[in-house]
């Protein structure tokens, strides 16, 4: 039991260890983006308050938070110091509801502001931000989500039961997971609409409505269509999560869609049946029946 103790201890020292000197690291990139962006632009009024807000959202909020836990590291206060930062977990959640937001006003500023154009461009180029952009560094508070979700977990699985900060961690880790799966709900709702967007602009015309409340990507991919007549006829399908569509390529010379695809067929999931006739469907090719009521 000794033992086990002891290596449980030496875990947890290298995994605190890391933790602190990963933090350092994390926040003396952010101090970069708060530092050289956000209060200097406060400062010159370059932007307005809105657009400010639009484009950093809670960061230098997330900043301070950072900073004390760093700080309460440093002491060695490893699950009080946890406990308190997870007070201010919500700003990660937040700060990843704003992100598209803030990319698009980033883009938007840089087209029509002259001013913080030339602005941003000096400020990368000091030698402290190493060839990085704005743009690099502003998802970097997410991706340190993602690792405190492991840093916290290898911390409780290597801290006794019995412990005084064995509970503090437990609730840390289950906070750290509740905001991180909120921020990959978040993450995966964009990447979705992104697909859909995707779709509906390479199919000729909108009559086919793919953008659709509710709905879900799933994958697409050429396959050859068996006539009761004739020879086969390459398709390419899209699958989404209630329906199935059918597309062929328009004509190359096509003044206007020659790089896009006619719809042929939507087949609405719920009403479809799928049979193998014969062949493998995993990896190897074969014949599938998908069949309507009336088709």
């Amino acid at each position: 039991v000794e033992e086990q103790r002891a290596r449980w201890e030496r875990k947890r020292s290298r995994t605190a260890k890391e933790l602190l000197e990963t933090e350092h690291r994390y926040l003396a990139q952010v101090d970069l983006v708060v530092t050289f962006f956000v209060k200097i632009l406060k400062a010159k009024g370059t932007l307005k308050p809105a657009v400010l807000e639009s484009i950093f959202g809670p960061l230098e909020s997330i900043y301070s938070a950072s900073h004390v836990l760093s700080l309460q590291l440093e002491r060695g206060d490893l699950g009080p110091g946890l406990e308190n930062f997870c007070q201010n977990l919500e700003l990660y959640g937040h700060y990843a509801e704003n992100l598209e937001q803030a990319n698009k006003t980033l883009k938007e500023q840089l087209r029509k502001n002259k001013s913080f154009r030339r602005f941003k461009i000096l400020q990368e180029t000091r030698p402290q931000f190493q060839g990085r952009k704005l743009e690099d560094l502003l998802p970097l508070p997410l991706q340190r989500l993602h690792k405190y979700k492991h840093f916290l977990r290898d911390l409780l699985e290597n801290t006794s039961p019995d412990s005084a900060e064995y509970q503090k961690l437990a609730k840390a880790v289950k906070s750290v997971s509740e905001v991180y799966h909120w921020v990959q709900d978040i993450t995966h709702k964009r990447e979705n609409s992104l697909q859909l967007l995707r779709v509906q602009k390479l199919l000729k015309g909108w009559k086919t409505q793919v953008l659709t409340p509710g709905r879900w990507y799933i994958r697409e991919g050429w396959l050859l269509v068996v006539p009761s007549k004739g020879e086969l006829k390459r398709r390419m399908f899209f699958l989404f999560s209630d329906i199935f569509i059918e597309t062929k390529p328009c004509h190359p010379l096509h003044p206007v869609n020659s790089n896009k695809l006619a719809c042929q067929a939507v087949y609405p999931l719920h009403q479809c049946v799928v049979d193998k006739v014969f062949g493998h469907t995993q990896s190897q090719g074969g014949l599938l029946s998908v069949s309507l009521k009336r088709k």
